[in-house]
């Protein structure tokens, strides 16, 4: 599905649902912009805006592919980006609780082509905002660009705190449960942290500045919307930084809990195994079937079990001072 909204400078009016054959027209006017947002698209439509714009075969071919990292390449007339928006579920039967949701974006000096499988939150809110004023278009691309990862990003942040929320959770969990539930758990929580940082980490890179130059350009006015930017991508980044660590130590703390029960059941068992030595060794003794004195004493089984009573009790006691128990 190809939608269109255009931003007439002239009249400083929007319009949508353009002719894309009168292309040249529609871009005559340097300060007017035209944005193409394309879904569930098939090969052939995006051919057809490719044949307009005349982009290059490899970058359609990237939108046809998924790509694993965010990245810009820069072509002669116009900058190709992939972002990846984060749709989370902890209701999900796959494997995975967080899946990434490839955005390309096609950016020349006056037009915008935005391309994604499935309808996006973060592109559906620029549009309804395009369809009812120009606020998001009359500053150039990059600032609908800016707005449209803005939207993206904004949409990290409930990850960000359900995770955190999750992570505390789990701190309180590692004490009283164990098992399958609490391995699965921070397994599950790593996984989703390594796939955020992976999303997060390049797409941090594109809109880092060297020098006080980014990497495509950007209009003076619109650099303090970039910095703010950046600003929220360092933030998340710095709390799935921390979160990593967190789970990292509660792994630690998961693992030396177990190992300090594994090794208080087996100081019981050897306690047990102890004390059950000589009293085999004294049962054994006087079950054999030969003459032993005393054996013809009346109490003499109340005189053993005293004695063995009296073994073992000596033996608690000998590892109590110890404090073996």
């Amino acid at each position: 599905m190809i939608k269109t909204y255009w931003y007439n400078y002239v009249e400083n009016k929007m319009y949508h649902d353009v002719d894309l054959t009168q292309k040249d027209l529609l871009l005559a006017s340097p300060n007017s912009l035209l944005w193409i947002d394309i879904y569930d698209c098939s090969p052939n439509e995006l051919h057809y805006i490719g044949n307009i714009f005349d982009f290059h075969p490899l970058a359609l071919e990237d939108c046809l592919q998924s790509s694993p990292r965010a990245k810009l390449d820069r072509y002669d007339n116009y900058h190709f980006f992939v972002f990846h928006a984060l749709r989370y579920s902890e209701d999900v039967l796959e494997e995975d609780e967080l899946s990434n949701i490839e955005l390309d974006v096609f950016m020349g000096s006056n037009y915008i082509v935005t391309i994604h499988p499935i309808a996006l939150s973060a592109v559906g809110k620029a549009a309804r905002v395009c369809l009812k004023e120009t606020t998001l278009m009359n500053r150039g691309p990059e600032y609908l660009l800016y707005s449209i990862v803005d939207n993206i990003v904004d949409d990290y942040f409930p990850i960000i705190e359900r995770l955190g929320e999750r992570i505390d959770e789990l701190e309180d969990d590692i004490f009283v449960l164990r098992g399958r539930q609490i391995t699965e758990e921070i397994l599950a929580l790593r996984r989703t942290i390594i796939l955020l940082r992976k999303v997060l980490i390049p797409q941090r890179r594109i809109f880092s500045n060297i020098n006080g130059r980014y990497s495509f350009f950007v209009k003076e006015e619109n650099i303090p919307y970039y910095l703010d930017l950046v600003d929220h991508l360092d933030s998340i980044i710095d709390a799935a930084n921390a979160y990593r660590e967190l789970v990292n130590s509660s792994l630690e703390t998961y693992y030396s809990i177990i190992n300090g029960r594994t090794s208080e059941i087996i100081t019981v068992l050897t306690i047990i195994s102890v004390i059950m030595m000589p009293l085999t060794v004294i049962t054994g003794f006087y079950g054999m079937n030969v003459n032993l004195p005393g054996q013809s004493h009346p109490l003499a089984a109340w005189f053993i079990m005293l004695g063995m009573v009296s073994l073992s009790l000596g033996m608690l006691l000998a590892f109590r001072m110890k404090k073996w128990l």
